[in-house]
């Protein structure tokens, strides 16, 4: 025995329902209602989803994927680059300089302060231009 329906009233704008009409040749179903319930169905679902993957053509996702891995890789490996270029310049000063823990740690802060304040828009020519004026 087929499950009871419940019955249910709704207004929609004529807007919407023209796009109804329009959809309901490119489905699978019988009927507006029937349109209209996998449509609330899927959206029902899509809400509860925890990954919107499911939703999404799977080539779709396998190229996003894709790009996305890319980009970390790309990033990872310029942050690496990065890193060994700034390990080498410290050695460089430390080997160069005399400065002694409390006025490397004051630097740290100051550094720091700086950092938040231009939020990492911190250029060698600015530093420069702030250093002369002193």
């Amino acid at each position: 025995m087929a499950e009871e329906k419940v019955k249910f009233l709704m207004r929609i704008d004529p807007d919407t329902d023209r796009k109804i009409k329009a959809a309901l040749s490119r489905t699978n179903c019988r009927s507006q209602n029937e349109f209209m319930e996998s449509a609330v169905r899927f959206y029902c679902d899509y809400l509860a989803a925890e990954d919107v993957a499911d939703f999404l053509p799977p080539i779709f996702v396998h190229a996003m994927r894709g790009t996305l891995q890319c980009s970390e890789e790309r990033i990872a490996r310029l942050l690496f680059k990065l890193t060994v270029e700034i390990s080498m310049m410290m050695h460089v000063l430390a080997a160069g300089l005399e400065i002694d823990a409390s006025q490397l740690d004051a630097l740290r802060w100051q550094c720091v302060q700086e950092v938040k304040k231009t939020n990492g828009s911190i250029t060698f020519k600015d530093t420069l231009k702030k250093h002369e004026g002193e």
